[in-house]
């Protein structure tokens, strides 16, 4: 039978937040174990945030090109023509689930279930509490789309993710499986049982960072749970086991000026999260599949990088693809079967913004040097710290490297000024939700999580959609969701509270004086007054197929404007 594969993906851990690296404070042994017995790809690169490292995880392609460069404004959405790694593994006649994260679309046809997963459980957006989510959720307790329904659970969301998967694993392990348990821990808010974050308040210098290794720990203690039942299953042997960051630590550390650590541990490496050095892309992959001779604790120096997966799992699994990757296949490598790897140039950059530009937060890469922001070089391999900029002893290089990049860019930017709209009224899914995490606006500024919904964040943006079919549609304007059903104009008592600081719940919510409210979609345009008990403002209208813009506003009484936060929309 063809190999399994478990694939388990964290959310903000960086390639340092283990104690097979060297850390000497986090208590990884679960992970650790997992590391000696597994081939290790230690010159191994991703995007410098979430969702782009989930773009071109899932497709083989760059980032940039699937449309998917930010982690919010609609630059989340993995573009609908492209092909994932799950759709090759359900077209080979895998069972395929994702449980946890998945960030890259909330709506039809960007949902993992519409991208080849057939067994989904996942919360909204880029993280618990982010405004896709359910509301409320706050890592216990909470409500998880389960192939699309809001279903309640017990417990822990890491917890959950794992045991939804071993569910899973349990119910297909007479045929073969892709399962990625992809967790959103350990990002923000840190939250987490006392039991596995107390024992480093003394260890670190705040208790934030104390609720970060506490995450992780908790996710290492799943991963040795996770294993033991795979073995008794008596699957190991013909799983392919992988372990994987999405990114640079988030909170394992801190930098201070030209991105430098200044405390904490990040296995030598300059920046975190979001940065173009090396630790804001450089993470953990660790491979282990016994049957496979892919058990003896073996390093592998060549430079790879998430592209590189999908075409990798394909061939090491025998599944035949005719489609063009930005990746290789590195099974060769793997398996020690190539006896010199030809060195090539890779770039990962971190745009976060509304349209991408040339350069900004970019690393090109090859096995020796790095160029940061087509400006700076470093030789990585005599200076992994990347503390001497040696661009003029190497001029050389650096142009040759900034030539590479052109080529890249060129290839990476053809579709920046394409739209990725979200369709409504598609059979899929006649009833939807739009919500302010997928706005567009010049500044990709967004009302991007529950707490800026609690507090009134004055901001508004429109939606890109595609009207699937001509005819009547039912527009329903709110300021909060369905599942609060408050009046628009309505507050919440108790005091505000940050995105950070929902532990133990949400606090209250500003009451906003709503006095009319008004839609813009295509042609179409209307107003309606708000009154005191009203929880939605309601516009019909008559809409031609295409695509389109759809934008709201919601007027108080001081003359300011804020967008609807959520749009239901019903095919009539």
């Amino acid at each position: 039978m063809p190999p399994n594969i478990i694939f388990i993906l964290t959310d903000d851990q960086g390639y340092g937040e283990l104690g097979c690296h060297g850390n000497p404070v986090i208590k990884t042994p679960h992970l650790d174990r997992l590391h000696r017995e597994s081939v290790r790809l230690t010159n191994y690169h991703a995007g410098p945030t979430c969702a782009p490292t989930r773009a071109g995880l899932m497709t083989g392609h760059f980032h940039n090109s699937t449309g998917v460069w930010h982690t919010i404004g609609g630059r989340s959405l993995l573009r609908q023509d492209e092909f994932s790694l799950a759709n090759a593994f359900s077209d080979a006649g895998y069972r395929t689930g994702l449980f946890g994260k998945w960030h890259l679309g909330d709506n039809y046809p960007y949902r993992p279930q519409d991208r080849g997963f057939h067994e989904v459980a996942t919360h909204g957006g880029g993280g618990i509490g982010n405004t896709p989510d359910y509301w409320g959720n706050n890592y216990n307790d909470d409500h998880y789309a389960v192939n699309g329904d809001w279903t309640p659970f017990d417990g822990y969301c890491t917890d959950i993710w794992f045991n939804e998967g071993l569910k899973f694993i349990e119910r297909n392990r007479e045929r073969p499986f892709l399962c990625f348990i992809t967790t959103n821990a350990p990002h923000g808010p840190f939250i987490v049982d006392d039991r596995y974050s107390r024992q480093y308040d003394d260890q670190v210098p705040t208790e934030s960072r104390a609720n970060f290794f506490g995450m992780i720990t908790c996710i290492d203690e799943n991963v040795g749970a996770l294993r033991r039942r795979v073995d008794e299953l008596g699957l190991t042997e013909n799983t392919l086991l992988i372990f994987m960051t999405d990114n640079g630590t988030a909170h394992g550390c801190a930098t201070g000026e030209g991105q430098f650590i200044e405390d904490g541990y990040n296995a030598g490496m300059r920046g975190v999260k979001g940065s173009e050095y090396e630790g804001g892309h450089r993470v953990p992959f660790f491979l282990h599949w016994p049957e496979g001779g892919l058990n003896n604790g073996r390093d592998v120096p060549e430079l790879t990088a998430n592209v590189d997966i999908m075409p990798t799992l394909l061939d090491l699994c025998g599944i035949p693809s005719s489609r063009e990757f930005d990746g290789v296949s590195i099974a060769s490598l793997l398996h020690e079967k190539t006896s010199a790897w030809p060195d090539r140039t890779l770039v990962t950059d971190s745009q976060r913004i509304t349209t991408p530009e040339k350069w900004r937060k970019s690393a090109t890469m090859t096995q020796r040097w790095r160029l940061i922001n087509g400006v700076e070089l470093y030789d990585i391999e005599a200076d992994p710290g990347q503390t001497s900029d040696v661009a003029m002893d190497h001029p050389d290089v650096a142009a040759r490297l900034r030539a590479d990049y052109d080529t890249w860019w060129e290839k990476v930017s053809q579709q920046f000024d394409g739209t990725i709209p979200i369709p409504i009224g598609h059979d899929d899914e006649p009833s939807m939700r739009l919500n302010a995490h997928d706005w567009r606006n010049p500044e990709a500024e967004c009302a991007w999580n529950q707490s800026q919904v609690r507090a009134a964040h004055l901001c508004n943006g429109y939606w890109e959609i595609d009207v699937a079919m001509g005819g009547s549609y039912r527009f329903e304007l709110r300021r909060w969701p369905r599942e609060e059903n408050r009046p628009i104009v309505a507050g919440i008592d108790g005091n505000l509270k940050t995105y950070g600081e929902i532990k133990d719940g949400y606090g209250g919510g500003l009451a906003l004086p709503v006095t009319h409210a008004k839609l813009r979609v295509g042609d179409f345009e209307a107003e309606a007054d708000v009154g005191p008990d009203d929880k939605s403002a309601i516009f019909t209208a008559d809409l031609n197929a295409g695509e389109t813009n759809l934008q709201t506003w919601f007027h108080l009484a001081d003359g300011s404007t804020l967008g609807a936060y959520y749009v239901y929309i019903d095919r009539l």
